[in-house]
């Protein structure tokens, strides 16, 4: 099991529901959420060997912006 962070502009409850059906859909994803209480909107990804780069054009798909965290 692996944990990414990405920094997005998941802005609020709304933003979550338009996200949702598309990483509910991927498969590789354990769990996931999104601490909009921080500035950086930061998205946690449990995966189970899910490549980054499929989480960030997901989201990019879904209109929104995602940047893998170091």
């Amino acid at each position: 099991m692996e944990t990414l962070k990405f920094k997005t502009n998941v802005n609020c409850g709304g933003c979550i529901a338009t996200v949702t059906p598309y990483l509910d859909q991927l498969k590789g994803i354990v769990k996931w959420s999104v601490d909009t209480s921080n500035p950086l909107k930061v998205l946690t990804v449990e995966t189970s060997g899910l490549d980054a780069d499929v989480i960030v054009e997901t989201l990019k798909n879904a209109g929104y912006k995602a940047d893998l965290m170091a």
